[in-house]
């Protein structure tokens, strides 16, 4: 007999599992109602259908109840470390060795770990521990990162918490994360050329309610080549211009700022963050202003946008 239970820490590996209705009239006058979103600049109205929020990560057993083999599916645009291992574990023989750390592609599924019984005559029971981090796993942390302001030219908003801030920037993954004060629908742009490897902008609310708002937050993670990642996020419902998979230049825009998610009031929250080996952190960065001067961002400074947003 098997026993199996399942456990694990997922790093941002949820999306929320939405039909959204658009409702949109044409250059001749014909109404479409439609769950595909119109073009950008094409006016519509929406009918919000959310669901409940569904796994990027998806862990799949084939083989048979004495010889189970798990495979895992990665939603992402972009690679994802995961270490599997077992806790509670009588009876088992791993193949590989466990704990084991596996580096899976993007929209790739990749068996990992087939088990077994050590004595056949008995059997076996096991908890399965599973991690994830989205991105490369890089040992050393990216230094000096410069990257453009993301938001357009003759534009300025205030940093309302900066780097180390205390009251929602505790975490490892958010300790050099920005968050900049701006109106609704404010045009974000995108920091560094990268790949699109996540999207999220099916949520329509934000408040202050932690355990409410926590995982409702609109986003967007974009990888750079040098395995850095910038996460846009509380951004607008049905606000991203961009493609999941899609490559994106410096200054291209890529959605609209909103107050969604975990929020005291409309905001962009930024962070530059790495995988150094199953740890996801944040990284501090400058922002190049329009002399060419390196600008470290600050709480309570006015940031001034330098990108002319022309994609």
């Amino acid at each position: 007999m098997t026993r199996v239970l399942l456990a694990g820490a997922f790093i941002l590996c949820t999306t929320a599992q939405a039909d959204n209705i658009y409702k949109f009239q044409d250059q001749d006058g014909v109404w479409h109602f439609t769950d595909k979103k119109p073009d950008e600049g094409q006016a519509f109205d929406m009918v919000y259908m959310q669901k409940e929020a569904e796994s990027r990560i998806k862990l799949r057993r084939e083989g048979t109840e004495a010889n189970p083999v798990y495979l895992l599916f990665n939603d992402f645009w972009g690679p994802v470390e995961v270490e599997f291992s077992l806790s509670n574990a009588v009876n088992v023989i791993a193949e590989p060795e466990l704990p084991a750390r596996f580096v899976i592609p993007h929209q790739t599924e990749q068996a990992l770990v087939g088990l077994g019984s050590l004595d056949p005559k008995q059997g076996f029971s096991y908890r399965i521990q599973l991690n994830t981090v989205p991105g490369p796993p890089i040992v050393q942390r990216v230094q000096n990162a410069v990257l453009s302001p993301p938001f357009a030219l003759g534009e300025s908003y205030p940093i309302s918490q900066g780097f180390n801030g205390t009251r929602t920037h505790n975490s490892p993954d958010s300790e050099y994360a920005l968050d900049i004060v701006m109106p609704v629908g404010t045009t974000i742009l995108a920091v560094k050329d990268g790949v699109v490897m996540d999207i999220e902008e099916d949520f329509n609310k934000g408040g202050t309610d932690l355990k409410k708002f926590a995982d409702k937050a609109n986003h967007l993670r974009i990888l750079h080549a040098d395995g850095t990642m910038a996460v846009y996020a509380h951004l607008d419902l049905a606000s991203v211009m961009v493609r999941a998979g899609g490559r994106v230049k410096a200054g291209q825009r890529i959605a609209r700022s909103g107050n969604t998610g975990f929020s005291s009031g409309p905001h962009l929250h930024f962070a530059l963050q790495q995988n150094v080996g199953m740890l996801l952190v944040s990284l501090p960065f400058s922002f190049q202003a329009a002399d060419g001067s390196l600008v470290k961002p600050q709480e309570n400074q006015y940031l001034e946008g330098t990108q002319a947003g022309s994609y």
